[in-house]
């Protein structure tokens, strides 16, 4: 995956080249916190947005963006923020297939520059993971741990 050439802030650290961040949060609270001024700074430097949420939570994610100060329904018509669900991506069929996922992040993150934007800021939940049946490989982070080395690199 490449990356522009500019830096960018999150959570008093700056990233350069490599800019993937994987975090484990306690609450959607704590989450929506966290991320809120990442998610602010890149609608400020005119990014593209990409979210990835709980279907059931799409309305309160909206409205959670809509809280920070971002006109959603602006950004959302003028195709700079895209809110999809799960099943848009990581569950594409029903379950999840690294290759396919991979080969579907690459377009996402393409998308931004294709559409005039800098560079596109992905944000996937991804509780549906911790939702699995397989509690036990579920509550080690194994898939979605497997999942982010590829990205990371």
């Amino acid at each position: 995956m490449e990356s522009t050439g500019h830096s960018l802030p999150f959570a008093e650290t700056t990233f350069s080249q490599h800019r993937h961040i994987c975090a484990f949060f306690n609450s959607i609270d704590e989450q929506h916190r966290v991320l809120r001024p990442f998610i602010k700074d890149g609608f400020d430097r005119g990014d593209k947005a990409y979210h990835l949420v709980d279907p059931e939570r799409r309305e309160e994610h909206l409205r959670r963006l809509a809280d920070a100060g971002i006109n959603v329904q602006e950004v959302m018509d003028a195709g700079q923020l895209e809110v999809r669900p799960w099943q848009d991506g990581p569950l594409h069929g029903g379950r999840f297939d690294q290759d396919i996922w991979l080969a579907s992040f690459e377009q996402v993150l393409q998308s931004g520059p294709a559409a005039g934007y800098a560079q596109t800021r992905f944000l996937a939940q991804m509780e549906w993971d911790a939702s699995s049946r397989d509690y036990r490989r579920a509550a080690s982070g194994e898939p979605v741990l497997r999942f982010s080395r590829p990205v990371a690199a």
